[in-house]
């Protein structure tokens, strides 16, 4: 595959160094070092995959363009629009033209959350009872300084989406109830810490997003009625350590198994292979998953 990514910014130039020769040339209309400043005039012979990594309120002309036109594409979390209507528009589109349009949420990739789908689809810790996961780090500051991100529902939008698609990943998306427990605007225009939960299959997923944090944190816990898993750190960062226990009854020191995983972050690479693989494979990719987490976002 041959890819234009469109946004040179960190994501962009991240994005880069995994595409290796599949690579192009960037595409930014502030930054002179890229080639084109617009993908309107990239000639389409080039590439048959554009990596979309700018603002969400210029993801949508980019992604029309590039499906009228059968190009794959990979669109940075989330996928937002105001408009319903354009959610619509785009699922005609990648049907009528055969393409691949996969929002990208990478922490799907972390070796640890992949160990934790796998045990849940087993059901090692039996029936789910409750599940939190906070997510927090220190870029208070660094929002401040900009505009694009300083805006609309902050971290919300920002850490909250992805904690929305993992509840997804782990278990389904038949939701029942979305509450919004407390939102604060601490340094910056936009939230910068919020707390809220949704209820998926009557389990409550209670989910906690800060820029405040100072130290990147990662942390879950899973209560079931057979044992408990807790997740620590994400490999992006340092070492990611997960422990399983099994509950001893009627009451007890529980059985525990720890996994460590080292760090190096994997889930750049691991999907973009995926996204490969749904090319390849021509799978049928709706947004509805997004139009979901939009609606999500909207009630918090």
């Amino acid at each position: 595959m041959k890819f234009v990514i469109v946004g040179m910014g960190v994501q962009g130039l991240k994005r880069q160094k995994y595409l290796g020769k599949d690579f192009v040339c960037f595409v930014d209309k502030f930054n002179k070092k890229a080639k084109y400043k617009s993908i309107f005039h990239v000639p389409k012979n080039l590439y048959n995959a554009v990596l979309v990594c700018v603002p969400d309120k210029e993801k949508y002309k980019v992604i029309e363009y590039c499906v009228k036109n059968k190009k794959h594409v990979l669109v940075e979390k989330p996928l937002y629009f105001e408009n319903n209507n354009k959610f619509s528009k785009l699922n005609k589109l990648l049907r009528k033209n055969k393409t691949i349009c996969y929002v990208a949420y990478n922490h799907r990739f972390e070796p640890g959350i992949i160990e934790i789908a796998r045990l849940l689809k087993k059901k090692k810790i039996g029936k789910i009872y409750i599940c939190k996961i906070f997510y927090g780090n220190g870029t208070s500051k660094l929002v401040k300084k900009s505009n694009w991100r300083d805006e609309g529902k902050g971290v919300i939008t920002d850490l909250g989406s992805h904690l929305i698609d993992l509840s997804f990943f782990w278990f389904g998306k038949r939701i029942s109830n979305i509450k919004k427990f407390d939102v604060n605007l601490l340094e910056n225009n936009s939230p910068d810490h919020a707390l809220f939960q949704l209820t998926i299959d009557n389990i409550k997923i209670n989910l906690e997003v800060s820029l405040c944090m100072w130290k990147n944190t990662f942390q879950c816990d899973i209560i079931g009625s057979k044992g408990s898993i807790h997740l620590d750190s994400l490999t992006k960062w340092s070492k990611s350590y997960l422990w399983v226990r099994k509950r001893k009854i009627p009451a007890g020191i529980p059985v525990e198994k720890k996994i460590v995983y080292k760090q190096g972050d994997p889930t750049w690479k691991e999907e973009l292979k995926f996204f490969k693989y749904l090319v390849s494979k021509n799978k049928n990719i709706s947004l509805n998953k997004d139009i979901l987490i939009k609606k999500i976002l909207n009630n918090i």
